[in-house]
């Protein structure tokens, strides 16, 4: 029997009670060579119906350090954030690909920082959310190179580096990432979380569902009897095979939609 794992903090997040609908997405990976899913988040963001959105991590296919946000695709997304944020709550969950993004891009444009894991109050209903990747215990070597990575040493070996290195070393880990999985389908190449670690998460946490991104597997399924997750989808809009999809949480429950999309003018 696998034995047990440390437990998290788990924050809480109460809903204001005039909220209607609130929108989870994550794993858009967004990078300058990916346009169409840029374009398709921007417009989700500046024209959902939902009073919030709430991104759950790899917003970006890589984020070293928040002074990048003064590049040219970086400072687009944090100017689409910004007039996002102006409109509704925006919440953002670090993932893998972008747990530097840190209070300076967050404060500059209104975005509220969300912990991993945090507990969603909203409508009488508790909702543990969390990106996934610390529940994939089985990744032995990622689960001791996310260990690493997250050290307040490591970070400031990291971010002490000059930008333009950190750009150099981060388009080498993505180098090495796509060269291992080449030849793995979907959704193989990605590890799945662990049920039992994760039931014990949602039982410490008094949370009947959850909802998480990182495994690139969307859908619906029972964890445990009295236990259910709600996996986010992945966004590629660039590639042959395209798909993109909303979890949205209501006082009715989660229902599954397209994302919004630009309004026409007349």
């Amino acid at each position: 029997m696998r034995p047990p794992h440390s437990l998290p903090v788990f924050y809480e997040f109460g809903a204001p009670t005039s909220w209607r609908s609130i929108d989870f997405i994550s794993d858009l990976h967004l990078a300058a060579t990916l346009p169409r899913t840029f374009d398709a988040w921007a417009a989700h963001l500046l024209h959902t119906p939902a009073d919030a959105v709430f991104i759950l991590g790899d917003l970006f296919e890589a984020w070293v350090g928040d002074d990048s946000r003064t590049l040219p695709f970086e400072r687009q997304c944090v100017e689409v954030l910004a007039e996002a944020a102006s409109r509704r709550q925006l919440a953002f969950m670090a993932g893998n690909r972008d747990f530097l993004l840190g209070a300076a891009a967050l404060d500059a444009c209104g975005v509220m920082a969300l912990p991993d894991p945090t507990v969603l109050v909203a409508w009488g209903q508790r909702v543990l959310l969390t990106h996934g990747d610390a529940l994939c215990v089985d990744d032995a070597s990622y689960q001791a190179f996310r260990a690493e990575t997250r050290s307040e040493a490591w970070r400031h070996r990291f971010l002490t580096r000059p930008l333009a290195e950190r750009l150099r070393i981060a388009a080498g880990y993505r180098h090495a990432s796509e060269m291992r999985q080449a030849d793995d389908p979907l959704p193989a190449r990605y590890s799945d979380l662990d049920s039992a670690t994760a039931v014990a998460w949602m039982h410490a946490a008094g949370t009947a569902e959850m909802v998480h991104g990182h495994t690139h597997r969307p859908g619906s399924e029972s964890l445990a009897p009295g236990y259910k997750r709600h996996v986010l989808s992945d966004w590629e809009l660039d590639t042959a095979a395209p798909r993109a999809e909303v979890l949205r949480l209501s006082r009715d429950g989660f229902r599954r939609v397209p994302p919004a999309v630009a309004l026409q003018r007349g």
